[in-house]
């Protein structure tokens, strides 16, 4: 038996916020989970980010505030956390004292922002690099594990006809995940 997670890039909506589709997953027989999942918890633990999720998106996100930070990467993991908190909150009220629809969205996506990177604050982005990179070396030398993927980027979603096809892009790329 295998354990098998499966994400996705983009969305399958047509034609969504963006142009393209990706399904990807990785594949780990179960008696090589326990090992593998200790692996990548210790990289994640080095790093402070036990209980955090790894998104590379997220992740590599450039993070403004941290460049306002004098001698942010001297500091210790606590002491900068508290300081991107701080800058962070800060540009917050900043945002909520304007009175405008364009300060508003920009409110709305900032915040969302902030939610989605709030476990990666203490990390420079080189470090942050670091962290993606040990966690692909490590799955990279694991011969017991699979990745696949399907990218529906051959796929112009800007043109894509769901009646043409009978099935939505997600459902197209999960059946083609698992035929590959």
């Amino acid at each position: 038996m295998y354990l098998c997670y499966v994400d996705e890039s983009g969305t399958p909506e047509v034609p969504g916020v963006s142009r393209h589709f990706v399904l990807a997953g990785i594949s780990i027989p179960v008696w090589h989970w326990q090992t593998a999942d200790q692996e990548i918890g210790a990289i994640l633990a080095k790093y402070r980010l036990a209980d955090a999720e790894i998104h590379t998106g997220w992740l590599m996100h450039w993070y403004r505030e941290q460049d306002r930070i004098p001698n942010f990467a001297q500091m210790d993991y606590v002491v900068r956390a508290a300081a991107v908190n701080r800058e962070r909150a800060s540009y917050l009220l900043h945002l909520q004292r304007q009175s405008n629809a364009k300060a508003a969205k920009t409110l709305r996506q900032t915040k969302k922002q902030y939610r989605h990177t709030q476990h990666y604050t203490h990390l420079t982005r080189d470090e942050r690099r670091e962290v993606i990179c040990e966690v692909a070396d490590k799955i990279g030398s694991w011969g017991f594990a699979r990745l696949f993927a399907e990218c529906i980027e051959c796929i112009d979603k800007l043109h894509f006809d769901i009646n043409k096809t009978g099935k939505s892009i997600d459902v197209q790329a999960f059946e083609l995940c698992l035929s590959g």
